[in-house]
């Protein structure tokens, strides 16, 4: 069935392909994230002039992690700058309203348990596990170099 919609036809998306984030320690994030449920899938060295070419930076070297979801679908990419170095943002741990700031969502089956096992590597509440009605539980975690996490369990 052809996708319906007033930009149908001009849409070229397949899927989403992944999240890309950057961190300072990659081997933190990865054992973040592989404690939240992801597998590693590779680790490479990404430099060159196309990869200068693609991020808009000269001389640009890095180190990437690709991760990925249990079922296959969904993909984080973690990756670290050796050069030119990373930036940080100021302030350093910005509030949830500020404007760019992007996070990445999770489906778990068991919340509570999965704050206390990601808190051994790192990780804190922004806020507090919370309900929503009777269909959610909701959290925020801030994981390795300010990364934030979100977290649901769905109650029925």
């Amino acid at each position: 069935m052809p996708p319906a919609g007033p930009y149908a036809a001009v849409m070229a998306i397949q899927r989403m392909d992944n999240v890309g984030i950057v961190v300072e320690d990659l081997d933190l994030a990865i054992a973040f994230f592989t404690e939240l449920g992801l597998e590693l899938e590779g680790r490479s060295q990404i430099e060159g002039a196309w990869a200068a070419k693609v991020v808009g930076l000269d001389g640009m070297r890095s180190e990437i992690a690709m991760m990925v979801t249990p079922d296959g679908h969904g993909k984080l990419e973690l990756m670290r700058y050796h050069a030119p170095a990373s930036i940080t943002p100021e302030p350093r741990i910005s509030p949830a309203n500020t404007i760019g700031l992007h996070r990445v969502m999770f489906a778990v089956d068991d919340i509570e348990d999965t704050v206390a096992r990601l808190r051994k590597h790192g990780g804190e509440l922004v806020g507090e596990i919370s309900r929503f009605e009777d269909i959610f539980l909701l959290c925020y975690l801030r994981g390795p170099s300010g990364v934030i996490v979100g977290l649901a369990e769905q109650l029925r």
